[in-house]
């Protein structure tokens, strides 16, 4: 049976249409308990768990077929709760009774394993509201893996990280305080003393197998040396890049009996960190019930659905889970949110109530271009370009920057007829400044290798890394002709480089195009800047799934003057090449269905023209513009 969600995000409509049944009978663990529960609407959760819990429940119908090599391990799961009962809470220094959803947690961590008896989750994603006991979990986690999992083993590495040295150090303590006292407990009191377990300042070390936990900071970048059976990263939504992620999962390929890394985190201000994206990436993977793809990646969020349920405090179990524990705790800790989200008003702060208390991401700043659902909510995968009318922006590259070309489609709706408008990319990628493209990767924090195979950018063809402008021309016009497009009008910056002037002056011999320089200033660039940003709040916008060009809008914010504004980033390394690029397009563009638009202005018409055009439309007025590019399409 083929489910897909990807459109319908119906997953009630999938639970309530399969059967589950026999599942239900067999399964009657707390963590398959706590999917029926969810998806039985008797506990509280938003869409992104009840999709982690319907893929529990396919995956458990899944055993057995032969493109599913998994097993779920209800010996192991017991275990885990058994181990996790024991564990005490650091700040009331007594073991407390688990939540099903923590139990849920920690069963999906342990529980699934491949056929040969290894954890199937090697890269674990959890994400929830603050002050919900992820530290808590990620805990109890790393003593089981120490005290219970590698038992017979020696010369293990199990490592606790953050961002900061002061993050992983609190984290380090807590795990240090719970194995301080699971260690007074037998038989676990008798193990520390025939390992030798020595709890100190920096790290936790079994001098007779000399397995160690140790904890080290990202900004440290110590790494490369590690080889860990578990890694446990806290508060990893802050990381902007992930470059030096791979030094930890590197390590840890050939580690046995197994490996998994743990991220933990709630959310934060800026959307496009790589830990929000593997949320985005992690959601579709989950809809795409029928495929493959992502098995051996775990991705438990718990968050509100929408901003607004900021002001719904009913919904509000949804990212902070521990509200269910009891009806007294439940007005106790809604109480104390509705505080928390009234002062943040007062202060102009509302946004990290959002982000940290409701698992929300959105951008912090107030100068953001655009927001973060209506740049998600904008994808149509399923637009046709073929034979359309297009405008096209062209934002050359400086140094270390991106070339990107910008499409910008008019088109009405199809039930009501209104204006719309399709935007598309295509980057050029230099890498000479960051010296490879595995290093441009991490400065930018984009894969552009996997974004190339999918079309939507290019990683220049020149020895040294710096933009091909023959590359870059010979692109634009291959795309033209391959999707037979009629292009009204190429806008671009000439500011940069004698390149940008070879290649347009060469369409302009080559093509009819009406080619023109935008200039880069308010004045100009005000009323398209505008209209793109009102076009996405109103929904007039669509977009491929192109992460390249997301992350360019999700970087934008808005520079103010007298006149107007105009887009801009906070840091160099941000990217918005692309953003610029579908501003020029749309200088024109926006226009497209006015009386005094280029497509209904005859008096360009005859600009737009080759000399053989304007002879034929001489002889014949009525005939309206004529296609075709010259066969010479060489500047070099």
């Amino acid at each position: 049976m083929k489910i897909d969600l990807t459109q319908t995000h119906d997953v009630d409509g999938a639970y309530k249409d399969t059967d589950f049944s026999e599942i239900r009978k067999k399964y009657t663990d707390d963590g398959t308990e706590y999917c029926f529960q969810v998806l039985d609407k008797k506990i509280m959760a938003g869409y992104m768990m009840k999709l982690a819990c319907f893929r529990h429940l396919r995956d458990l119908q899944r055993q057995g077929d032969a493109d599913f090599p998994y097993c779920y391990d209800l010996k192991e799961v017991r275990g885990t709760f058994k181990f996790a009962a024991i564990v005490p809470d650091v700040d009331l220094h007594k073991p407390l009774p688990l939540m099903l959803w923590q139990k849920f947690t920690l069963a999906m961590i342990n529980g699934w394993k491949d056929l040969k008896g290894e954890r199937r989750f090697t890269d674990n994603h959890i994400s929830v509201g603050r002050g919900q006991g992820k530290t808590q979990i990620a805990g109890i986690q790393m003593c089981k893996a120490v005290l219970l999992d590698t038992l017979s083993y020696t010369n293990k590495d199990f490592l606790i990280t953050a961002n900061t040295s002061d993050q992983s150090t609190k984290l380090f303590g807590y795990v240090k305080k719970m194995m301080e006292a699971v260690i007074k407990i037998e038989p676990f009191k008798t193990l520390a003393k025939e390992t030798g377990l020595d709890l100190q300042a920096n790290q936790v070390i079994e001098k007779v197998t000399n397995n160690k936990i140790w904890k080290i900071s990202y900004e440290a970048d110590k790494y490369d040396s590690t080889h860990n059976v578990l890694a446990i990263y806290d508060e990893t939504g802050a990381l902007d890049t992930y470059d030096r992620m791979s030094d930890i999962t590197d390590g840890q390929g050939q580690v046995v009996p197994y490996h998994q890394f743990i991220k933990i985190s709630s959310a934060y201000p800026d959307p496009t960190s790589p830990f929000h994206q593997e949320q985005i990436t992690m959601q579709r993977i989950m809809e795409q019930d029928y495929s493959r793809e992502g098995d051996n990646s775990l991705c438990l969020v718990w968050a509100q659905d929408s901003l607004d349920e900021t002001y719904k405090p009913e919904t509000w179990g949804k990212s902070n889970p521990l509200i269910g524990l009891s009806e007294e705790e439940q007005e106790r800790r809604t109480d104390n949110l509705i505080k928390q989200r009234d002062q943040a008003l007062l202060n102009n702060t509302l946004h990290k109530f959002q982000n940290k208390n409701l698992n929300l991401w959105l951008k912090q700043s107030t100068a953001s271009y655009l927001n973060l659902k209506d740049v998600e909510d904008a994808v149509d995968p399923d637009f046709n370009i073929d034979g359309r009318e297009c405008y096209l922006g062209f934002d050359y590259s400086m140094f270390s920057d991106n070339t990107a070309v910008g499409f910008v489609f008019p088109y009405r709706d199809a039930d009501s007829g209104a204006p719309r408008w399709h935007i598309r990319q295509h980057s050029f990628i230099p890498w000479q400044q960051a010296g490879s493209i595995e290093a441009k990767e991490n400065q930018d924090g984009l894969p552009y290798r996997e974004l190339e195979k999918k079309g939507y950018c290019t990683i220049t063809a020149h020895p040294q890394g710096i933009i091909n402008p023959e590359q870059v021309y010979k692109w634009i016009l291959d795309y033209v002709q391959k999707h037979n497009l009629k292009v009204i009008f190429f806008g671009y910056d000439r500011f940069g480089s004698y390149q940008v002037k070879n290649i347009t002056e060469s369409l302009n011999t080559n093509t009819n195009w009406l080619i023109q320089d935008v200039a880069q200033k308010t004045s100009e660039l005000g009323n398209p800047t505008k209209f793109m940003q009102e076009a996405f709040t109103t929904g007039k916008i669509t977009r491929q799934d192109d992460l390249v060009m997301e992350k360019a809008l999700l970087n934008a914010v808005i520079k103010e003057d007298k006149i107007g504004i105009q887009v801009d980033k906070n840091k160099a390394t941000l990217k918005i090449d692309v953003v610029d690029a579908l501003i020029d397009a749309f200088y024109r563009g926006m226009d497209h269905f006015e009386e005094y638009g280029l497509i209904n202005d005859k008096s360009t018409e005859v600009e737009r023209m080759t000399q053989q055009q304007v002879l034929d439309w001489f002889n014949n007025p009525d005939s309206g513009l004529l296609g075709g590019d010259s066969d010479d399409d060489s500047i070099f």
